[in-house]
């Protein structure tokens, strides 16, 4: 009896292993790959020169607003410009700030 029933496992275990094996193979990609990404086979040029959207700030500019900042306080201090021409070319500054990224960011949407 045990024999039979040794046997019948077997049976029934070499029945089981060929279902077993056709349910792991599928003819379908995972579903951890990414649909969208690009499967070309071609590299990307990682040479090319790249350059910055909008003109970045040279150092000449840099050191011209830097001075123009220094010798406006400097004028202040000296007393020669009057409290309400500092106030409006403060204002202006301050303005340029505030307002600049926001400009540059259009003007960048606006080229694409």
């Amino acid at each position: 009896m045990a024999f039979e029933f040794r046997r019948f496992r077997a049976v029934l275990l070499l029945a089981a292993v060929p279902a077993a094996l056709a349910a792991c193979a599928s003819s379908e990609a995972p579903s951890t790959v990414n649909a969208g990404a690009n499967r070309a086979a071609v590299y990307p040029d990682i040479t090319a020169i790249v350059s910055a959207e909008t003109q970045q700030m040279s150092d000449e500019e840099a050191a011209s607003y830097s001075a123009s900042l220094t010798a406006l306080t400097n004028r202040r201090r000296a007393g020669t410009i009057s409290e309400a021409e500092y106030r409006r070319q403060l204002a202006e500054l301050q303005a340029l700030r505030d307002n600049h990224g926001k400009a540059a960011l259009a003007e960048i949407e606006r080229k694409k």
